[in-house]
C-alpha cells in the first residue's frame, strides 16, 4: 500500500486507513468475529460514556426516564 500525499484529502478517516493496513492479511471467521465484538464493545462503551455524561449534565433522573416511558406508554 502506497502512502497518500498528505495534501490529497482521503474519503477514508485515520482510523479506516489504520485497520486496511493491519488487516492486510487473511483474517479466519473466527478471527474476524473477536475483531468485531472487539471494535463493537469499544463503541458501546464510548456511547454509554456520552450517554451517562448527558444525563449528569442535564440532571436527568430516574424519575424523569420513568415519566417519559409512562407518557409514551399511554399514547400508544
Amino acid at each position: 500500500m502506497t502512502a497518500q500525499p498528505s495534501n490529497i484529502s482521503s474519503p477514508l478517516n485515520e482510523v479506516q486507513l489504520m485497520l486496511l493496513r493491519l488487516f492486510s492479511r487473511p483474517v479466519s471467521p473466527a478471527h474476524l468475529e473477536s475483531i468485531r465484538n472487539l471494535l463493537l464493545d469499544y463503541y458501546d462503551k464510548l456511547l454509554q460514556e456520552e450517554v451517562d455524561n448527558t444525563i449528569k449534565e442535564k440532571g436527568i433522573t430516574r424519575d424523569d426516564f420513568e415519566r417519559v416511558l409512562n407518557e409514551q406508554q399511554r399514547t400508544k
